[in-house]
């Protein structure tokens, strides 16, 4: 335990070292508010897509019992790009929907929620809690919002495409304030419940059979979890657009770096890790690419790369 907390603590000073270099880096006396007046909005939405994207992994592989699956696969980023694609062929991208960045954003996020409900709902019926049959019908699902979104924007005008294509990669350029501050409560609100249930994932982390034994009510309880997982992965992505891999990328280092079950401890540690991630990947985009690439291709790519890497040690153990 006093490792981890040491761990903890440097990365926590690597986070506000890379934080405070992110915010000054290039300032001078002639350019300094109108900078400080972008990147300071870019620091908060970092902060809260590293946390909502940290958080909601680590708590759905340990749902799952599977290190290399994420919130992603139940189709919930496939219906974001879905639901954009919808605003501008219907109704263009010149329409209040996608103009107003406070009404997409709650679009976005209550039809990922509603879906999320829908698919627990449907599949999770009692006496019949198959976690890898929700897997399976996620995958499909994504798979057919793909499909959709791909087929109508092939057909829509290529300007209605070039606005769309902002909308479907992550980026922290221009964050609406009034969108951080509704993060910022969900964020405390299910900080606070979450604070009382650490005991019960630690014990969730064993499997379903030995929780059962333990004393808890496995069934409700995952219910509740992958609602708070499906809030998560809604406003993150709704705030920033969908990064695929920054979860796989997190939650293996975490588990590497702590080695421990306790989510007191892999909470903290991820979400510093996924902050640090988030702040170099847009250093690099920012410094190095000129904002020539977004920083979902820089992660996408790590973290497949890194995905391929864990499907060959799974292999390897078979």
């Amino acid at each position: 335990m006093e490792k981890n907390k040491r761990k903890i603590i440097i990365l926590s000073l690597i986070a506000i070292i890379s934080l405070v270099l992110f915010v000054v880096w290039g300032l001078t006396v002639k350019n300094y508010r109108f900078n400080l007046s972008i990147r300071i909005p870019k620091v908060l939405g970092i902060l809260i897509a590293g946390t909502t994207i940290s958080v909601a992994s680590i708590l759905f592989q340990t749902i799952t019992n599977n290190r290399i699956i994420t919130p992603s696969i139940i189709g919930l980023d496939s219906l974001y790009g879905l639901v954009q694609t919808l605003v501008v062929f219907i109704f263009g991208s010149t329409s209040i929907f996608m103009v107003n960045k406070t009404i997409n954003f709650l679009l976005s996020a209550s039809l990922m929620v509603t879906l999320a409900m829908i698919l627990f709902k449907v599949v999770l019926k009692k006496g019949n809690n198959n976690i890898f049959f929700l897997l399976l019908v996620g995958t499909v699902i994504g798979t057919l919002f793909r499909s959709l979104s791909s087929f109508m924007q092939v057909i829509i005008d290529p300007n209605e495409f070039d606005a769309l294509q902002a909308k479907l990669f992550a980026s922290f350029s221009l964050v609406n304030t009034k969108i951080l501050v509704v993060s910022v409560i969900i964020l405390v609100i299910m900080g606070v419940i979450l604070y009382r249930d650490f005991n019960k994932l630690d014990v969730m982390s064993l499997g379903r059979e030995q929780a059962i034994n333990l004393g808890v009510d496995y069934d409700k309880f995952s219910k509740k979890i992958l609602f708070f997982v499906a809030i998560l992965v809604s406003l993150s992505t709704a705030l920033v657009g969908p990064i695929t891999f920054l979860g796989i990328i997190v939650v293996n280092l975490t588990y590497e770096i702590t080695k421990t079950y306790k989510h007191s401890v892999l909470l903290i540690v991820g979400t510093l890790i996924s902050i640090i991630a988030l702040v170099g990947g847009q250093f690099l985009v920012e410094r190095v690419f000129n904002f020539t690439t977004t920083i979902s291709i820089i992660i996408n790519f790590i973290g497949g790369v890194y995905f391929i890497n864990l499907l060959l040690k799974e292999s390897k153990l078979w």
